[in-house]
């Protein structure tokens, strides 16, 4: 066995139930510093041989990142974060649907009255889709860059954030 000498991290929780790690309690959001759970790694022991296991299987299974997540964590997340996209990315296609929907009513409609609705009804479903476009952007930023970056800093194998 191995002791890791790590020192202080904290976990914290954030609205979304999302779990954080870090060694820099400045990294905290100041809204959950009052919640924050203080793990010492410094005595901490991680078994490095497992009997019956070639070396090679056991450095593959055992590895884990500076802050003791393995692989199920991070393909977790990846897969958290792919499934939100995709969501984001139907909703925002039946919301189209329904636009254009309205457009061909709007477009057929002979009532000033009937128009005007249906066009306040477009621009609301115009925002709607312009507000869930730039979730859509900030899931694509989490696959594509944050949480690669976030691995690289913990010192994850990549394979392990790889679609």
């Amino acid at each position: 066995m191995r002791e890791l000498s790590l020192g202080q991290v904290y976990k914290w929780v954030d609205e979304k139930g999302m779990i954080h790690f870090t060694d820099d309690i400045t990294q905290i959001p100041e809204k959950y510093r009052s919640a924050v759970q203080e793990i010492d790694t410094r005595e901490e022991n991680v078994k490095t041989q497992t009997e019956g296991e070639s070396p090679s299987k056991k450095k593959e299974d055992s590895y884990r990142d500076r802050l003791g997540r393995g692989e199920e964590y991070w393909k977790g997340r990846v897969d958290e974060w792919k499934k939100k996209l995709e969501s984001l990315q139907g909703t925002v296609e039946t919301l189209r649907l329904k636009y254009n929907e309205l457009t061909e009513k709007f477009n057929a409609s002979k009532s000033s009255a009937e128009r005007a609705n249906l066009r306040n009804e477009r621009e609301q479903i115009k925002g709607q889709m312009d507000q869930y476009k730039i979730q859509i952007g900030e899931a694509k930023e989490m696959i594509e860059k944050k949480i690669p970056e976030e691995a690289q800093l913990y010192n994850a194998t990549p394979d392990w954030i790889k679609p």
